[in-house]
């Protein structure tokens, strides 16, 4: 991998709305790094979840399609950028996979998973390779770590023992989703949810306003997890 810091700046004076770029092209890509930043958090939600809850085994070997097909785009120099992230996405998805694989009962070793790969993922950044997938996953374990935080500020991690005790099954589930969405909406949980969003979108906002595409992707994977947590409550919701 080389430096993708002296490619990552969009050209001069583009169109902005709220001082973010949106045109020409170089505006556009930025933009392209933040959905595809966006969607790849978003990917586990839908796609990883019933696969590593079934065939943990198969969600565990999936990593190396992952790395295989990040570093075949990243070969090509139209696809680089698509390259970079997918590699900075596997870890997230082999972090993904033995958790919840394997030890999804204990919430406290949950972050610690989450961050197997951060050792590498910084010093690929101090040697300048690979940052925007390195970058998007820092965006991902820090939305992660936010949203791990406000389950210990809210007390909820009880709840979510008792989830994985009953395998996520409907009907023995839903009371307990019930009940941590009820843990939720007090004065307390309201309040740290509204100061941990706006943590959230700070960051997210701050890392916009930079010019250079790794910290777009940045951005795209912090400010998704405010979308995957509120899939969650909504389900909570529902239940």
């Amino acid at each position: 991998m080389t430096s993708s810091s002296s490619s990552d700046r969009p050209s001069a004076n583009p169109v902005t709305i709220l001082d973010l770029p949106l045109q020409p092209s170089r505006g556009s890509q930025s933009w392209r790094v933040f959905f595809a930043s966006s969607f790849l958090v978003s990917v586990p939600v839908f796609f990883q979840a019933p696969i590593v809850r079934l065939f943990p085994e198969l969600s565990l070997v999936l990593t190396l399609f992952w790395v295989g097909l990040g570093f075949y785009l990243y070969q090509r120099p139209q696809n680089r950028w698509w390259g970079d992230i997918i590699l900075g996405f596997s870890w997230s998805w082999l972090a993904g996979s033995i958790y919840w694989g394997w030890l999804r009962s204990e919430p406290l070793i949950h972050m610690p998973i989450e961050a197997i790969g951060l050792p590498f993922a910084l010093w690929c950044i101090w040697r300048g390779w690979g940052k925007i997938g390195n970058f998007f996953y820092l965006g991902s374990l820090l939305g992660t770590a936010i949203t791990d935080l406000y389950f210990y500020l809210v007390d909820v991690i009880p709840y979510w023992r008792s989830l994985m005790t009953v395998d996520m099954n409907p009907a023995l589930a839903s009371p307990i989703l019930k009940a941590a969405l009820g843990q939720v909406q007090t004065v307390w949980g309201i309040s740290w949810a509204i100061v941990l969003v706006n943590i959230l979108l700070g960051v997210s906002w701050w890392a916009l306003k930079k010019t250079e595409l790794h910290w777009w992707a940045f951005a795209g994977a912090v400010l998704s997890t405010i979308l995957v947590d509120s899939l969650f409550w909504i389900v909570a919701y529902f239940a």
